[in-house]
C-alpha cells in the first residue's frame, strides 16, 4: 500500500469526521429563536395528536389507557344495582361518560394553541431542558383551569340525560359535604371532566416523550435539530 493511498484516506476520513463535528448542534448553539421555534413545534403536535386522537368517537372509549371507568362509589354499589334491575343504565352512563369526554377534548385545541402562542423565551428553555414531560407540565400550568371550565357545561348536558347521574349526583353532593367522598366525585360531570383532562394531558406526554426519545424521526427539521441538541 502506497504512502500516497494511506495520506489520501486519512484525509478522507479527517474531512468525514470534520463535516459531522460541524454538523452537529448542541444546546449551548441553538438561537433564542430556534429554541422557540422548536419548543413551539413540539407544543403543537402535542396538542394536534392529543386532540385528534381523543376527541373522535370512542377516542376515549376504545382507549384502555384513558377510558373513563364508574366512579369509585358506583363501581362498589354494581352487584346490588345489577340485582335492583339497573345493570342497564349504569352501562349506558359508562359510555356516555366517555363520550362526553371525547366531545369536549374535541373543543380543546384552540385553548391549547393559544397557550403555545403565550409561550416566552424563558418557557421555552425551560421546556427544552426541564425532562420528559415539560411539554405536558406547561400545557397542564397554563391550561387546566380553563379547560376544565369549557369541558364542564359540556360533560354535563351529555350525562345529564342518563337518568342514574341525576341521582348519583343527589346522593353525592350529600356525601361530599360529609367529606365521605373525594371532591372530584360528587358529581359525575365533574367526576368525568377531570378524567378527561387528565386523558388528554397523558396523550400529550406520550407525544412529547416520542419526539424527545426520537427528534429526527418525528419528521420536522426543527424538532430534529432542537430536540437532537439534547442527546
Amino acid at each position: 500500500m502506497s504512502i500516497y493511498f494511506l495520506s489520501k484516506t486519512a484525509a478522507t476520513v479527517a474531512l468525514i469526521c470534520a463535516s459531522s463535528l460541524v454538523g452537529a448542534v448542541s444546546l449551548a448553539d441553538l438561537s433564542n429563536k430556534d429554541a422557540s421555534s422548536g419548543v413551539k413545534a413540539a407544543l403543537e403536535k402535542g396538542a394536534s395528536v392529543a386532540v385528534s386522537k381523543l376527541g373522535v368517537e370512542n377516542g376515549f372509549l376504545n382507549n384502555e389507557k384513558v377510558k373513563i371507568g364508574l366512579p369509585s362509589v358506583l363501581e362498589k354499589a354494581m352487584p346490588i344495582l345489577r340485582m335492583t334491575g339497573q345493570g342497564k343504565k349504569v352501562d349506558e352512563l359508562t359510555v356516555s361518560m366517555n363520550h362526553a369526554a371525547e366531545s369536549a377534548v374535541a373543543l380543546a385545541k384552540p385553548l391549547l394553541l393559544d397557550a403555545v402562542k403565550s409561550m416566552s423565551v424563558t418557557d421555552a428553555k425551560n421546556i427544552l431542558t426541564g425532562g420528559d414531560t415539560a411539554v405536558t407540565d406547561f400545557f397542564r400550568q397554563k391550561t387546566a383551569t380553563p379547560l376544565n371550565a369549557q369541558f364542564l357545561p359540556v360533560v354535563k348536558k351529555i350525562t345529564d340525560k342518563n337518568g342514574l347521574s341525576a341521582q348519583y349526583n343527589a346522593v353525592m353532593g350529600k356525601a361530599g359535604s360529609s367529606g365521605l367522598v373525594s371532591k372530584e366525585e360528587t358529581t359525575v360531570e365533574g367526576y368525568v371532566t377531570k378524567r378527561a383532562l387528565d386523558g388528554l394531558y397523558m396523550m400529550i406526554a406520550e407525544e412529547e416523550k416520542a419526539i424527545r426519545a426520537d427528534p429526527v424521526g418525528s419528521g420536522s427539521a426543527i424538532l430534529g435539530k432542537v430536540f437532537g441538541a439534547l442527546k
